[in-house]
């Protein structure tokens, strides 16, 4: 895992095609803005591992 130190404003480059940027920080809070291709999928992890969660459950049966 990296870990970054970024200020407000700041943003990291990911492959050349997705910009993550530090919107605001409140206390312990951050917003995150995103720029991505098209047709890239993006959730919370907890939404993705309920998702994952319900395929397999329908795979099982």
């Amino acid at each position: 895992m990296l870990y970054l130190t970024r200020k407000a404003g700041e943003s990291v480059i990911i492959d050349d095609k997705i910009e993550i940027v530090v919107v605001e920080v409140r206390g312990k809070t951050i917003k995150l803005g995103f720029t991505f291709p098209e047709g890239v999928s993006v959730l919370r992890r907890e939404l993705h591992e309920r998702i994952r969660a319900e395929r397999q459950v329908r795979t099982d049966d």
